[in-house]
């Protein structure tokens, strides 16, 4: 997977592997934006062989998903002390992957934040996300 930035991490120069075992590794941007709010300390847990959704994740590649992301919470907590986090996959074209090959989300969230307290399912509950078909 030559063209892929989470197989070949030096195609992203910004792009800094933070936390690593021996499947997946953590890797955050210097500066992630994202619709210009700075995503202090966010970043994503990606297993180090190509897999394209996390479907695809060996038994293996999910316990040490499981186990990176309670070190990445402990390096977060102590470096930004957010107040809480969003977490997840983006599976497949329709579900907002963008880069195929699997990446676990670990959004920190603070309470001086506009949306505070607004999770992930606040896009889902939105009616402009109504489907048309229903």
């Amino acid at each position: 997977m030559k063209e892929c930035p989470f197989c070949n991490t030096t195609l992203q120069p910004n792009q800094k592997i933070i936390l690593k075992n021996e499947f997946c590794m953590f890797l955050q941007l210097e500066e992630v934006q994202i619709k210009g709010v700075q995503l202090e300390g966010a970043g994503l847990i990606v297993p180090i062989e190509h897999r394209e959704t996390a479907f695809d994740l060996s038994k293996e590649e999910w316990n040490a998903t499981y186990t990176l992301l309670q070190e990445v919470k402990t390096y977060l907590d102590k470096k930004h002390q957010p107040k809480g986090y969003n977490l997840g996959w983006n599976c497949g074209e329709v579900g907002g992957q963008h880069i195929f090959h699997a990446h676990f989300h670990v959004l920190p969230r603070y309470d001086d934040e506009p949306l505070a307290g607004k999770g992930i399912r606040y896009m889902f509950k939105s009616v402009d996300n109504k489907r048309n078909s229903i």
